[in-house]
This record gives structure tokens, C-alpha cells and sequence, in this order.
């Protein structure tokens, strides 16, 4: 997953979409491929950065919380 980033991007630029192409959603509309919702996948384009950074930040919690519910795995060697 994408850290959070210690100096701003330049005026103009944006965040890239954490996105893997691995897209498939569980039974709480969470991707298992990038884990934002589908809200957040489905606003991530009109996001500034700040909301991208906040999106991002809850996507590594999700990640977390799913490699420690499902030990063996290991959702970052996607």
C-alpha cells in the first residue's frame, strides 16, 4: 500500500489510485484487491489530496485488520 507522503505533491498533481486491478468486492462492498469501499472507489477522481490521503490511511487499516483476521495471507505481495 501507499505510505503517506512527508512533502506535498506539486500544485496540479495528484495522488495516484491505489488501485491493483485486483477488483473484487466482499460482502461489505470493500475491494480485497486495494481495500477502499466502494464509495471510495467510486469517488476517488473528484478526491483532492487531502481526501485521497485520508482514503489511503483507512485502506492500510483495512489491510491490517484483514491480514491479522486471516493469518498465512499476506494482502501486500499482491
Amino acid at each position: 500500500m501507499m505510505q503517506a507522503r512527508s512533502e506535498p505533491l506539486p500544485e496540479g498533481e495528484f495522488i495516484v489510485s491505489p488501485c491493483i486491478r485486483i477488483c473484487c468486492l466482499d460482502d461489505g462492498d470493500m475491494c480485497l484487491g486495494c481495500f477502499r469501499t466502494l464509495d471510495e472507489i467510486k469517488n476517488w477522481r473528484e478526491a483532492d489530496n487531502l481526501a485521497r490521503e485520508h482514503i489511503l490511511q483507512h485502506c492500510e487499516q483495512r489491510r491490517k485488520a484483514h491480514d491479522n483476521r486471516f493469518p498465512g495471507t499476506n494482502s501486500q505481495s499482491l
